[in-house]
């Protein structure tokens, strides 16, 4: 678990270092000072209402404790384990077995299930499921994933601006360097955006490893989570998700859209390879 924390300091670090050279290109020590605040104010509102727009993209309904006591009750016992405030739990309508979790803190979080996930899954297998995204929620992955995600978009916008900034001899004012910051612009339009994502979609896997463990951790067995993954890959494959955006991929305990990679293409993944997954979860000792 370790390991991955450092490979997530690592990468938004490098995130960090990727923005901040670009603004210093484009403009100087202006245009470092413009790329900053652009990222802080993306981050503050994604940080405060993304879970919001997510509840209504996906059509959730909070499930009253009178409507699915069980699920309440998993959810109780799990958090009591984790030390955090209950979530609010969710429904989400589609026979697509999957669940996720959102919100900015502990004290403002939700977690939501699918009708698919509760009609595949057994009781055991639910709640490591269930203890998968209350791990997310206690090592605030999501507002990791939203810092991660809004970096990216905003390197992927100032790339844009280096490459019209390199098409018209733009960039920081040096005379004795000029075609070197042209040159340096175009390299950054070229490869910012593709370092940008393919770092976010490595954080993204690194916190689903530590979220595997944590919550297999909470309930004191890896195998239940173990045979969910295994069930729901299988699951997602038959029944996809059929609305939502392509852009919330990283918030689910499996890809809803589409299957997972192999090899090469498994850089370009939100999720590491479930058989990867469940062989981790299956060496812990617990």
């Amino acid at each position: 678990m370790i390991k991955n924390q450092l490979k997530t300091v690592l990468f938004l670090g490098i995130l960090s270092g990727i923005l901040l050279i670009i603004g210093r290109l484009i403009g100087g020590a202006q245009g470092l000072a413009v790329a900053l605040v652009f990222a802080i104010l993306m981050n503050v509102g994604s940080y405060f209402f993304s879970h919001k727009l997510i509840l209504l993209m996906y059509r959730a309904k909070e499930v009253s404790k009178k409507d699915n006591p069980a699920l309440h009750e998993m959810v109780e016992e799990i958090c009591k384990e984790a030390n955090i405030p209950k979530p609010k739990i969710y429904l989400v309508p589609t026979e697509a077995p999957n669940a996720f979790a959102a919100g900015p803190n502990p004290k403002k979080s939700v977690v939501a299930v699918t009708q698919g996930i509760l009609k595949l899954l057994s009781k055991e297998e639910l709640k490591g499921v269930l203890a998968h995204e209350v791990a997310h929620v206690k090592n605030r992955d999501i507002l990791i994933a939203t810092i991660a995600a809004t970096m990216a978009s905003v390197i992927t916008y100032t790339a844009h601006m280096a490459q019209f900034a390199a098409m018209f001899g733009g960039g920081s004012r040096d005379e004795n360097n000029g075609g070197g910051n042209v040159i340096s612009l175009l390299l950054l339009a070229i490869l910012a955006p593709l370092a940008a994502m393919l770092i976010q979609l490595a954080i993204s896997r690194s916190r689903e490893f530590i979220a595997d463990e944590t919550g297999a951790r909470l309930i004191k067995k890896a195998e239940p989570l173990a045979k969910a993954l295994e069930k729901l890959e299988s699951g997602a494959k038959n029944h996809p998700l059929r609305f939502g955006s392509d852009s919330t991929n990283h918030m689910f305990i499996i890809s809803p859209f589409r299957g997972a990679g192999k090899t090469f293409l498994s850089l370009f993944m939100t999720h590491p390879l479930t058989s990867d997954r469940c062989k981790r979860l299956r060496s812990l000792s617990i």
